[in-house]
């Protein structure tokens, strides 16, 4: 086991939150909340929540064939992109299984930026490097370089911080002078402030209608991260953690690569339901022809919502799904405790993710003691089996 790393926003969080808050996470020291998870959720929904990204790999590919060489590496049509214009994509292993859900950011014609998860960032690395020296794809002449902007050694450097929540625009308007409000979607500017060069994203990964992510030089996130929770004050804009990050994902329908993504059913981005970030009208791209099969499927990804609260056990992950019949039709993925509801996204039959179809979920044993009581360890698609606590399907994603 190698030692948890710290984040240049570290000593912040020591600040404000506990030890026992801090826990590792994809290899880096992360608050998993500053006050509480509800509090923290809440603030995002109503005013707006401060996320540390900054462990968040962020890759600068530039050159002459580096829009070449990203549209033969990721599924969707990165040739359609123009400055300041971003599209969500996956890329994928000749087998077609996922190796990172990421964003890639057009700076120019020739300069793109790509944020991928930091749980997959030596792997992302990695595959370049082998598609690159194996020519997988390309032409190996193609030219290109490739960055980690993480490196505080480049005058490019960027890490991420995320403000999430109707509150952010006027934030950035007040530090900034910037109308950020009204940016659509996946696109993105620059601004400046005294000491301070961002490229503000309207991107985000907890749902909220008004949702950015700053992009900052490593040695200026501490600024950054102090300005904002100082000039947001008034607004109620809050630090949040990891907790909380979850829960809003998974209250907005969001994927988490490992849980809605890949892990082990080997979710693929069409059972997710993003069958617009792959593009297979394009001449190519590595995984096309695997993942052209996997067009066809009989399991989805749904979101469903139960009762939650005091004295009602928390569903957790992998516990059965069930249809008002009482068959197993599914298993759950992830789930969260939002407001007096839980919300879980779970793979379930197809012809089941229906909103308002009834449902129901089976616990897995938590314990020996449960084992002994008959509660099974794990469940099989068709075992007639006894809900615990009903609920139903809904939407696939949340619109706030």
């Amino acid at each position: 086991m190698t030692e948890a790393k710290k984040t240049v926003l570290f000593e912040k969080h020591a600040a404000l939150a506990g030890k026992a808050q801090i826990v590792p996470f994809a290899g880096w020291m992360m608050p998993l909340w500053y006050t509480s998870i509800r509090a923290e959720h809440t603030a995002v929904r109503k005013q707006a929540g401060l996320f540390d990204c900054t462990h968040m790999a962020v890759l600068k590919i530039a050159g002459k064939d580096a829009m070449n060489f990203l549209n033969i590496l990721t599924t969707n049509d990165v040739s359609m992109l123009k400055p300041g214009k971003a599209r969500y994509s996956y890329i994928l292993t000749p087998a077609g299984d996922i190796i990172d859900d990421i964003i890639v950011y057009c700076q120019a014609g020739d300069n793109f930026m790509v944020v991928a998860n930091a749980s997959n960032e030596q792997k992302v690395k990695d595959w370049i490097k082998k598609v690159r020296a194996e020519a997988i794809g390309i032409d190996k002449n193609w030219q290109f370089e490739v960055a980690d902007l993480k490196d505080a050694s480049l005058p490019d450097a960027r890490v991420d911080i995320a403000l999430q929540g109707p509150a952010s625009a006027q934030c950035l308007k007040d530090i900034f002078g910037v109308e950020a409000g009204g940016m659509k979607s996946l696109s993105f500017i620059t601004a400046k402030a005294k000491n301070l060069d961002v490229i503000i994203t309207s991107t985000g990964y907890t749902g909220a209608k008004v949702s950015f992510e700053l992009f900052v030089h490593p040695s200026k996130a501490p600024l950054l991260w102090d300005t904002i929770l100082e000039k947001g004050a008034e607004l109620g804009i809050v630090p949040c953690g990891l907790g909380s990050r979850d829960s809003l994902r998974i209250e907005a329908g969001l994927p988490l690569y490992g849980h809605e993504l890949a892990g082990d059913f080997n979710i693929s981005p069409f059972q997710v339901g993003y069958p617009w970030a792959v593009k297979l009208q394009k001449e190519n791209f590595i995984g096309k022809e695997a993942i052209t099969k996997k067009a066809n499927f009989d399991t989805e990804v749904a979101r469903l919502k139960f009762d939650g609260g005091k004295g009602i056990r928390p569903i957790r992950q992998l516990d059965g799904i069930l249809n008002s019949d009482g068959v197993c039709i599914g298993q759950v993925l992830s789930c969260a405790g939002v407001g007096d509801k839980q919300i879980a996204l779970a793979l379930i039959k197809k012809e089941f993710n229906v909103a308002g179809k009834p449902a129901g979920v089976y616990y897995l044993a938590r314990n020996q003691s449960h084992i002994q009581q008959g509660r099974k360890e794990k469940v099989t698609l068709g075992a007639k089996l006894t809900a615990d606590i009903t609920g139903q399907v809904v939407e696939r994603f949340e619109k706030f």
